[in-house]
């Protein structure tokens, strides 16, 4: 078959697509492309994470637990009730150790330790116990509020000086802190647990840098910051609840025993001495919430079910009182530095309330201050001093009160709606009771002055790279601020 001839419309278009690409070629501009593309390619961060012991776990002859009845096996009735049980539970725990979270009684930290040797992290724990705490016998002054111990030189980590506040006389303070000197550096960038991270504290220690987390799965996560190298990153998993971790409480007088509290109704006390997760309490309720007084390490406040709290006295081992002082599930509870037997508590009933634990009356709380929020407060907390309060609302408000009676209130509008995957925002207080901080969506960290009742500054870094939904600042390192993340990272800002 003869080939066709090229119409002159075809040769005049071959002759056009020649000539376009004989000036791209000339121009370099696909060269230029793939040059600009290389540059404007972020590249990939290979950040420390929590490490997964890779070890197969020995199969047992008979993994698979079939339960039938006796009926079924051919066998008389039984009065005493189906045997076997106790076969069962041994042999599901042989073949997953982790699958006994809701398990009563003590889970060994091995068992439920998710990397190779938490040896390294428990020592660190033991040591910072027995180690004399410089600082901690002297309360910096906040404010013009100080705490009566012994006196003497006392200047916090990081060269900042004690006195961070100058009172003002409009009532309001201003910070010698400079929030624009906080640096995020890359090597304090760690994914510390997988998945949202609920909770998130410090260790109350000048001596040891290491943050505690807990995330929704029910994991509780350590990072030692000052961790030597083949140590892990200084990171270390354990998974001793099966659910959303509501809370961490870590005494600075007994650091060797921590509490964790859960939705599925547990609080454990970890016992690095011991090396377990006791189990001191177990509830049909959901606990919300945990909280200490900072004059006792012996008595732990929750909040559990629908707005009630109770206290749990660790040397009885009971409940010694319990109390509803609110009419749906309670956030937070903070207590005040300057009087300890002042208390404040968040709930999803719109308010946020300030009480007095020597005014009891039966079962009810005596409210010294209400502040309102047109919908649920996920938090309140004290300020250094003890006299100013912040609050966090889903009514997009960030609320700060003062004043003798807290009965100055400012409602300063924030975005707190993170949908559904994201936790909740909570405003902490910084270091003194100048600056409050709290998350954004745009993976920053606003600042929100005191005095001047709005935010004022952001803190932004190119590291940090998802939405930092909770923070904590290091009671005693000045300028040591973490933010944990949906996505189980915590970020390390300090003093640059």
């Amino acid at each position: 078959m003869a080939t066709q001839k090229l119409t002159d419309y075809e040769r005049k278009r071959l002759e056009n697509i020649r000539r376009n690409e004989e000036l791209m070629a000339s121009l370099k501009l696909q060269s230029m492309a793939t040059q600009l593309s290389a540059s404007t390619k972020r590249p990939r961060v290979e950040i420390k994470s929590y490490k997964v012991n890779s070890e197969k776990q020995p199969k047992t002859q008979d993994p698979t637990v079939i339960r039938r009845s006796l009926r079924t096996r051919g066998l008389p009735p039984d009065a005493k009730g189906l045997g076997g049980d106790d076969s069962v539970v041994k042999t599901l725990e042989s073949v997953d150790p982790r699958a006994s979270a809701r398990r009563l009684g003590p889970l060994s930290m091995r068992d439920v330790y998710s990397g190779v040797s938490d040896r390294a992290l428990i020592e660190a724990i033991l040591g910072v116990e027995k180690k004399p705490q410089l600082g901690l016998e002297v309360k910096s002054e906040f404010g013009g509020c100080k705490e009566e111990r012994s006196s003497g030189a006392f200047t916090l980590v990081g060269g900042v000086s004690c006195d961070l506040n100058k009172k003002l006389e409009e009532g309001g303070v201003e910070s010698d802190l400079k929030v624009e000197s906080l640096t995020l550096n890359e090597e304090n960038v760690a994914r510390v647990v997988p998945g949202n991270v609920m909770n998130v504290r410090f260790f109350p220690s000048t001596s040891l840098r290491m943050v505690v987390v807990g995330n929704k799965a029910g994991n509780v996560g350590f990072w030692n910051v000052d961790s030597k190298e083949g140590e892990q990153d200084g990171i270390c998993m354990y998974r001793p609840h099966s659910g959303p971790i509501s809370g961490i409480s870590i005494h600075q007088d007994c650091m060797s025993k921590i509490f964790t509290s859960c939705y599925d109704g547990f609080i454990r006390l970890m016992d690095a001495e011991k090396e377990v997760f006791d189990l001191v309490y177990s509830s049909g309720e959901t606990i919300y919430s945990l909280g200490q007084q900072s004059n006792n390490a012996k008595c732990l406040y929750f909040a559990e079910g629908r707005g009630g709290i109770s206290m749990w006295d660790e040397r009885t081992g009971n409940i010694s009182a319990q109390w509803s002082p609110h009419d749906d599930r309670i956030n937070s509870i903070d207590f005040n530095s300057e009087n300890s037997n002042i208390i404040t508590t968040s709930s999803t009933d719109g308010t946020a309330c300030i009480w007095d634990l020597r005014c009891v009356d039966a079962d009810k709380f005596k409210s010294l201050k209400t502040i309102g929020h047109k919908r649920a407060v996920h938090s309140a907390y004290f300020s250094p001093s003890g006299r100013s309060l912040v609050t966090t609302s889903l009514d997009d408000t960030v609320g700060i009160s003062s004043g003798v009676n807290f009965e100055d209130i400012s409602m300063i509008s924030h975005d707190n709606n993170t949908g559904r995957w994201i936790p909740k925002f909570k405003a902490i207080w910084g270091w003194d009771d100048a600056y409050v901080f709290i998350g954004n969506k745009k993976r920053g960290i606003d600042v929100i002055s005191h005095l001047q009742r709005r935010a004022v500054f952001t803190l932004k870094s190119p590291y940090m790279s998802a939405i930092p939904c909770r923070l904590a600042a290091h009671p005693y390192n000045v300028g040591m601020l973490a933010g944990a993340t949906g996505g189980g990272q915590v970020y390390l800002w300090t003093l640059g």
